[in-house]
């Protein structure tokens, strides 16, 4: 069993992010809990970063809870799950999920054989998600009689209606990847999930990183704003990009059919 749970790989301005506990279908235990939030911030610090792709290495993306290595007691206890550090708004278990969403880049999530409980609630939180035609979902935290809680609130409402959210978390119900992509719980399907989101990645990064974590910024804060607020932010992230050094090079980038040389901390760097 490998001890190193999350790999972490930059290149080309893409971090691939992939769990390698394979031989358990990535399940959750204490280590998992606390190397994808470590993997999560360093990503988040990496200023070349332009876009991650999330995805598990063997059988599935992610099982859920490990529930034999919490009955082990590996440290998986309710007090490190709710733990609150710095104020933050999400305790421990929370940010295995949440810190995804509010990466300042895109997270592709890519999906294959199961994707369960907290593994569903990790895949929820990505941006966009491409799964494989074996991927099968469930919110089955009701089996144990439990809700979910690893930051679905702040992701599911806005993937599916009300109801259907109820009617998953009531049941544990397991969902198949056709439909799961007619739910709105993916975005598409794809043969070779990590693939399509490797080359959705590439095409991102090609991209004006400001405008995209601005794009992101603007549609995580607005999303369930009213209008004074949506609209006050698009106008204040536009003012931020026009004129800007890399508004400037996506422009040079259109007007000459040249590839745009975009900045990172004021560096110049190839997309």
């Amino acid at each position: 069993m490998s001890e190193e749970r999350v790999r972490v790989e930059i290149a080309d301005a893409i971090a691939d992010v992939q769990m390698v506990r394979g031989d358990k279908h990535n399940g959750l235990d204490a280590p998992m809990f606390e190397r994808l939030v470590e993997a999560a911030g360093e990503v988040g610090a990496d200023p070349e970063v332009r876009v991650v792709v999330l995805s598990g290495e063997g059988p599935s993306f992610c099982a859920g809870l490990d529930f034999k290595a919490v009955m082990a007691g590996n440290g998986l206890t309710p007090e490190r799950l709710f733990t609150r550090e710095d104020g933050d708004v999400a305790n421990h278990a929370q940010r295995t999920a949440y810190e995804w969403l509010r990466l300042p880049v895109p997270v592709i999530g890519a999906l294959h054989g199961n994707c369960l409980g907290g593994g569903m609630q990790i895949a929820l939180a990505a941006d966009i998600r491409i799964a494989a035609p074996d991927t099968r979902m469930s919110v089955m935290e009701i089996r144990y009689g439990l809700i979910p809680d690893m930051s679905i609130s702040q992701t599911l409402p806005d993937l599916v209606g009300i109801d259907v959210a109820k009617e998953l978390t009531f049941t544990g119900r397991i969902v198949e990847a056709a439909e799961a992509l007619e739910l709105g719980l993916v975005t598409r399907l794809a043969d070779d999930p990590r693939a399509a989101a490797l080359e959705l990645a590439t095409e991102i990064a090609s991209k004006s990183p400001d405008a995209i974590r601005g794009a992101k910024r603007l549609f995580n804060e607005s999303f369930r704003a009213g209008a004074r607020e949506g609209l006050a932010l698009e106008e204040e992230l536009q003012r931020e990009l026009m004129g800007s050094p890399n508004q400037l090079a996506a422009v040079t980038a259109a007007l000459t059919g040249e590839p745009a040389r975009f900045q990172a901390e004021g560096a110049a760097v190839e997309p």
